[in-house]
């Protein structure tokens, strides 16, 4: 009998955002370190059969329809590269928000490449599933192997893997989903639009003197992402609170593991409607 195997699906987190100007194709150029979260969502593979995917979870309603989710959209990429390639039975676990900033979707896609790759003995490293991972979705090549990086051109340019100490944080989400299309057209770009590049600097100092250049147009479609941000900043060791993404998720980075939980647990108690999760940033989790 074929035997299950899970994968986690970690939460991405954009640290920095940059948009550094719009294509004459329309597509947006940007600078990005991103990590990875401790929580995201739980991706099983049992071998055998066609492929098929089940969806359960906290945040499985908001999923969409299951034949438009992106595991299935990823096996099919690979399966266009690798030749008799054996599938199987997904079941997924959707615990993060939806059109969070997170990357749910993506990060679930990157998940089921490395089952397949693993039950097809296919190296990570293998370029056929690079090309089926930039198929899937823009942000997949990154959750691909999720440690932190940077991030350029339409995400699709990546560093090594990068040095980062690990960071106590609290993700924040105020309920409400924000479409990336929506807050890329609020920032009002002209096609071949450019910014000025942004400085060098060490990657703590980085982001503490960084900025997400959606975070702004976000707020002006979702005034309820400023309310998070406001209520993570009055909180003590709260080092700087930021969007993730195109939004509406939040994080606040913190000087301790303690102090982001007592945060969380306040949080959740004064805005119950809101999901709330202390975690920790950088590295593979």
């Amino acid at each position: 009998m074929p035997v299950a195997r899970a994968e986690p699906a970690p939460a991405k987190v954009n640290l920095t955002l940059r948009v550094l100007g719009r294509r004459a194709d329309g597509y947006h150029e940007i600078d990005s370190l991103v990590a990875f979260a401790g929580v995201g969502d739980a991706l099983t593979f049992t071998p055998g059969g066609a492929s098929a995917l089940v969806v359960t979870g906290p945040t499985a309603g908001e999923a969409g329809a299951v034949a438009d989710n992106l595991v299935l959209k990823a096996a099919r990429a690979l399966a266009a590269e690798v030749g008799n390639l054996r599938l199987g039975r997904f079941a997924l676990s959707k615990r993060l928000p939806v059109a969070a900033g997170l990357g749910g979707g993506s990060a679930d896609a990157a998940a089921a490449l490395r089952l397949l790759a693993r039950a097809n003995r296919i190296a990570l490293d293998d370029p056929r599933l690079l090309r089926a991972a930039r198929a899937t979705g823009a942000d997949v090549p990154v959750c691909l192997d999720p440690r932190p990086r940077r991030m350029r051109g339409i995400g699709d340019i990546l560093s090594a893997p990068l040095d980062l100490p690990r960071l106590s944080a609290v993700l924040v989400n105020p309920g409400v989903a924000v479409a990336t299309r929506d807050v890329f057209a609020a920032l009002r770009l002209a096609r071949g639009g450019a910014a000025p590049p942004p400085s060098a600097a060490s990657l703590v100092d980085e982001i503490t003197t960084g900025r997400n250049d959606l975070e702004a147009p976000a707020i002006e479609l979702e005034p309820a992402i400023a309310a998070v941000l406001a209520a993570l900043r009055t909180f003590a060791g709260c080092r700087l609170a930021r969007m993730s993404g195109s939004g509406a998720t939040c994080f606040g980075l913190f000087d301790s593991a303690s102090a982001a939980t007592a945060a969380a647990r306040s949080l959740r108690v004064g805005h119950p409607e809101w999901w709330v999760r202390a975690t920790v940033l950088g590295g593979r989790n």
